[in-house]
């Protein structure tokens, strides 16, 4: 039969593990049984077509080279690593961006919910950020192990005892999910509330596999309008434009913040463009350092970077300790959060999308808190997925025992940083034996165990079939001046695949590659 992926099931016997009323023994003794139940054995799931024919080796190979030349010409680019100069000279060192051949299928159902639950997170990720002294007392024992997180405690506390408020309020975010294949329900990841990427790049995909299949459809058997559409670039840069306005300040710029040496650039570049020729505004992109050496602060707040008044900072870099290799770029951090300008994301939001907060927003009774519409709340927390404290002795001697069942992580961004397997053992074995409060650097997450399915993945011009799974990430913007909510709305969606025996996920990082959706009825 003709087909777009073959999913693949792999029974686990598992339940949720966020499931309030399951006593924690209780919920052990499946651990238990996932740990005994087979990992090898998958039974086919019925194909997405019953109708005939399924390109031969020689058309998937056409249908590649055709993807790649289409991504050359419509800016599905990034830098090629083998380029020294492919990270900082634009144009130099190109090459098409590591895609999926077709897209994935999800059923509508779970397309519908994550859309519904991106602004709830928007709103809460407000709410929660107005709350300073929870972010501080949530952090202060991972503040203790963790010097990058004690930095932007730092700066958040210096904006608390200064009583600064921020009246415009921009967030650009993206809730990331996986389909739990056994529970049949669609589990939270991670909530980035920092540089966010692929809006750009993740549009053009879509067209890409629009394109592909209406040129093959007599092959694929797909109907191009069952791929949803996808505006986050041109959405992001609506919201820019919009907190830009707000500021009422006609000669200002955007000023994103960017990496020394960065081969994503043209994803970037993309929001450049639709910021100018739609809206109007110029965008100037500087590194930390670069902020350091040209900007200052005027009596009245105004950030002046190069002699030019700068009225929103979208921070594209600054998520990770290697962005801060000096005190030049903590203090250009600072000078920013004492400006006036609109930051995107201010150091609280940032804050808000830690590993540790969002594992105390998973707690009972801490999303009532913040939010009052039951309704809503249990919406969010249906998504949740195991979260726990390292403070809590019996799931890490749960993980020790059942490694493979659990996620370990850290306070980062950006890929590459989570421990899985065997590993997470061994990590919970020597930081239990360092004592104090080493353990406050992690969370333990429950695994999620998506279906896996047979792709092509294209990379570097060339085109294999692997078992992967994918990742649903979707975008929100959020914008508000003092009471007044202006925008709170998803805009798009990120796809990535990955091949089912990578761990992590990164795009960027190299673990992953660019994908798009096919909804079915189920």
């Amino acid at each position: 039969p003709c087909r777009l992926r073959r999913p693949l099931h792999f029974p686990r016997n598992r339940i949720p593990l966020h499931t309030d009323n399951l006593s924690f023994k209780f919920r052990i003794y499946h651990l238990k049984l996932r740990r005994n139940s087979s990992r090898a054995q998958h039974s086919p799931l019925p194909a997405m077509s019953t109708t005939e024919g399924k390109p031969d080796a020689d058309a998937v190979e056409e249908m590649a080279r055709e993807a790649a030349a289409w991504c050359a010409m419509h800016g599905l680019v990034v830098g090629d690593r083998a380029d020294p100069r492919s990270g900082t000279v634009p144009g130099v060192g190109l090459v098409h961006a590591p895609i999926s051949l077709l897209p994935s299928r999800l059923p509508e159902s779970f397309w519908s919910q994550a859309c519904e639950l991106a602004p709830l997170f928007n709103e809460l990720v407000d709410r929660v950020s107005l709350d300073g002294d929870f972010l501080q007392d949530s952090l202060s024992k991972t503040r203790q192990v963790d010097d990058f997180t004690s930095r932007l405690l730092d700066i958040h506390r210096k904006m608390m005892d200064a009583n600064k408020k921020e009246n415009i309020r921009l967030g650009l975010h993206r809730s990331d999910y996986m389909l739990d294949s056994e529970t049949n329900s669609l589990l939270q990841i991670e909530l980035n509330t920092i540089s966010v990427s692929f809006p750009g790049l993740c549009s053009i995909v879509t067209e890409l596999h629009r394109t592909l299949i209406n040129q093959y459809g007599n092959l694929l058997c797909l109907d191009a309008k069952r791929v949803p559409g996808n505006e986050a670039s041109r959405q992001f840069a609506k919201a820019l434009a919009k907190a830009w306005d707000e500021f009422n300040v006609d000669s200002a710029v955007v000023m994103m913040i960017v990496q020394p040496e960065e081969r994503n650039m043209y994803d970037q570049y993309w929001l450049v463009k639709y910021l100018r020729e739609s809206h109007g505004v110029t965008t100037i992109r500087k590194t930390l350092s670069e902020v350091e050496a040209e900007g200052r602060v005027l009596p009245d707040g105004t950030l002046v970077v190069n002699d030019r008044k700068v009225t929103v900072v979208y921070f594209r870099a600054g998520y990770t300790p290697n962005d801060y290799p000096s005190e030049a770029e903590w203090s250009a951090r600072l000078l920013m959060e004492q400006s006036s300008a609109v930051k995107c994301p201010s150091i609280s939001y940032h804050l808000v999308g830690t590993k540790k907060i969002q594992q105390e927003l998973a707690k009972p009774n801490v999303l009532e808190r913040f939010l009052e519409n039951k309704e809503e709340i249990a919406k969010l927390r249906q998504c949740f997925a195991g979260l726990w404290s390292l403070d809590d002795e019996e799931v890490v001697k749960s993980a020790i025992e059942n490694p493979d069942l659990f996620v370990l992580k850290p306070q980062r961004e950006g890929g590459g940083n989570n421990i899985y397997g065997l590993d997470v053992r061994e990590a919970l074995i020597r930081l239990k034996k360092e004592g104090g409060d080493a353990l406050s650097a992690y969370i333990l997450m429950q695994r999620i165990f998506p279906k896996a399915s047979l792709a092509s993945l294209v990379r570097g011009g060339v085109c294999h079939e692997a078992l992967t799974v994918s990742e649903l990430g979707i975008y929100g913007a959020y914008l508000r001046n003092k009471d007044k909510v202006i925008i709170n709305d998803k805009c798009g969606y990120l796809m990535r695949t990955k091949v089912s025996s990578s761990d992590e996920g990164g795009v960027a990082a190299g673990f992953a590659v660019l994908d798009s959706l096919y909804l079915t009825d189920k």
